[in-house]
């Protein structure tokens, strides 16, 4: 009697061992909402006006269908590469879109295609700093950036830098436009509109 309770517990706890297996072996998160458009470790939750652009790193992840999967970058030309698809156009289409653009073309070979695009890295949406900064150079806008938040991530201001005649270089309906920041009204609080929230391709200059 002893010797078959036993037997019975064991098989049990086999029974039990399996089924947890089963459960940490699901699909992660990345993949277990099909139609998501960010998810996953390494995501970035994109702006709402978010649109793909060259340099953009994605996850194209297809459910249950690892082979059609890929990471891709967006090539200059606006395109992406993937198996059995090949070139599909990316650059100008919202997460969203690309990915019903790819649940319509996978349909060629895939019954009831489940797609997920994952916005992996921002690197189309681009500010510059320059001058007086510690580090002077390009930087991603992944989200939403002020001036003030901008400079910091550049390092700050150096030691000469004129705080007070900072401007923003922006191109608006083909013109260029100037706005000027000045670092010490902001820090003090003051005139706190001119920390104007950053766009794509603006720069900032710092004398």
């Amino acid at each position: 009697m002893y010797r078959l309770t036993f037997v019975v517990t064991a098989l049990l706890l086999t029974v039990a061992a399996v089924a947890r297996a089963q459960v940490t072996s699901r699909p992660s998160a990345l993949v277990a909402a099909p139609g998501s458009t960010t998810a996953g470790a390494g995501a970035v939750t994109p702006l709402p006006d978010y649109v793909i652009g060259p340099d953009d790193l994605l996850s194209v992840v297809f459910w249950r269908d690892k082979d059609m999967s890929s990471d891709v970058a967006v090539r200059p030309d606006g395109k992406i590469t993937l198996p059995l698809l090949n070139d599909v156009q990316a650059a100008g289409l919202t997460p969203t879109q690309l990915r019903d653009r790819l649940t319509e073309e996978a349909r060629r070979y895939v019954e009831d295609p489940n797609v997920t695009v994952v916005v992996r890295q921002i690197n189309s949406r681009r500010v510059f700093v320059t001058g007086e900064v510690a580090k002077p150079g390009p930087y991603a806008l992944g989200t939403s950036t002020t001036v003030l938040q901008m400079i910091a991530t550049a390092g700050g201001l150096r030691e000469y830098a004129d705080a007070k005649h900072i401007s923003v270089m922006r191109t608006e309906n083909g013109r260029a436009v100037v706005y000027p920041f000045n670092y010490r009204d902001v820090e003090r609080h003051k005139n706190l509109k001119q920390n104007l929230e950053l766009k794509p391709g603006d720069t900032i200059v710092v004398p």
